[in-house]
């Protein structure tokens, strides 16, 4: 705390980041007491510039954030609040405040690609729309989604034995959407499956 710089006003910048994507979602101000709140509750605290007032992130949307870490800069004059959000973290209902783009194309990361298919997932069992494939594999139930993991397992296997990279991409991809859908029906979220991943390499790394 005390390695913070303040200016003028008594403010620093924070840059408000996905921790699981890591998407820039707001860039923000928060004072002294405010940063203060975020480290005891690790929840978000700003301050307001329009209403000079502290505010809580979500405490009249809903839409709260976790915050995981803060980091502060080389300088110690801005931080980063790393946080999970519980919903968009824009006024306007969008993900990301940074929703407007002037110039170039997003650069959607690998992560962000599973992110939007478990989403797109977990919104067709709860729609159900008729005619749609996914909606068919939860209408079977967890019977037909496995086999249809093993079938493209079996699938993934014949294309690497046949040293058919493109094949083997599909499958794989093929494969992956079944898992996705089966984490779903099981209620066994994507993120489970990283944290486990980070586990196990934070323990072998701190083995070596």
């Amino acid at each position: 705390m005390n390695d913070i710089q303040y200016d003028g006003n008594g403010l620093v910048p924070v840059i408000i980041q996905n921790a699981d994507t890591k998407a820039v979602l707001t860039l923000a101000y928060a004072n002294e007491e405010a940063v203060q709140k975020t480290l005891e509750t690790n929840e978000t605290w700003l301050y307001s510039r329009s209403r000079n007032e502290l505010w809580n992130k979500g405490a009249t949307s809903g839409n709260t954030q976790q915050v995981t870490a803060v980091r502060l800069d080389c300088d110690g004059d801005s931080l980063i609040y790393e946080v999970i959000p519980n919903g968009p973290a824009c006024h306007t209902g969008e993900e990301s405040c940074f929703h407007n783009t002037l110039a170039g194309a997003p650069n959607e990361s690998k992560v962000d690609m599973f992110s939007e298919l478990t989403g797109l997932i977990q919104k067709r069992e709860e729609e159900m729309p008729a005619g749609a494939y996914t909606t068919y594999l939860f209408e079977e139930g967890v019977d037909k989604i496995c086999k249809k993991v093993g079938e493209e397992a079996a699938e993934v296997i014949i294309a690497a034995k046949n040293r058919d990279p493109k094949e083997l991409a599909m499958e794989t991809a093929d494969l992956f959407y079944h898992v996705l859908v089966l984490l779903q029906e099981q209620k066994v979220g994507f993120d489970d499956v990283i944290d486990v991943l980070k586990e196990r390499h934070a323990t072998k790394t701190a083995s070596k």
